[in-house]
């Protein structure tokens, strides 16, 4: 079964550049709408690796995921037909010997900054880099699919986190 484990936080200032290894463009088109069921997003990283995944949160921390490579002509055709889109730039960090993920949104996401770890365990500790800010975990309106669904230019982040804790 595919599990994801993730801890997500706004980022702060650029001081986590200096410790970019890599760096992907990803095109990212989501096939539905509902955040109730599951997720369906095609994604394409750097115009030649294409896979779609099928998504469910279990408890805001834990998600089922479960991805599948398809040919990248069929992904861009998808994503052509997507109503709710996101483009955006995944630059990849390695902290404490963890890889941390800064996605700089672009478009109508933009200036959005999101950092995210992968767990193996809903309880591993880790240390927060000191340009994270507020932690995320769990808010769906700041999730990939809700920020397709309805753009940060729509709705800023505060008042997205003001939704979450009415």
């Amino acid at each position: 079964m595919g599990i994801e484990i993730e801890r997500r936080f706004l980022v702060e200032n650029e001081d986590w550049k200096s410790q970019v290894i890599l760096s992907e463009d990803f095109h990212q088109g989501y096939l539905n709408s509902s955040l109730d069921e599951w997720v369906t997003r095609v994604r394409v990283i750097d115009n030649k690796k294409a896979y779609i995944t099928l998504k469910s949160s279990l408890n805001g921390l834990i998600n089922y995921e479960f991805e599948y490579s398809i040919p990248t002509k069929d992904a861009f055709e998808l994503i052509k037909l997507s109503k709710y889109k996101i483009i955006k730039t995944r630059y990849q960090l390695k902290i404490n010997k963890k890889t941390w993920a800064v996605d700089m949104f672009d478009g109508s996401n933009f200036p959005l900054k999101i950092a995210e770890i992968e767990l193996d365990s809903e309880f591993e500790e880790i240390q927060v880099p000191s340009w994270c800010g507020r932690e995320i975990t769990g808010i769906r309106s700041l999730s990939n699919a809700s920020l397709a669904n309805t753009p940060i230019s729509k709705l800023s982040v505060k008042d997205r986190m003001k939704v979450e804790e009415s």
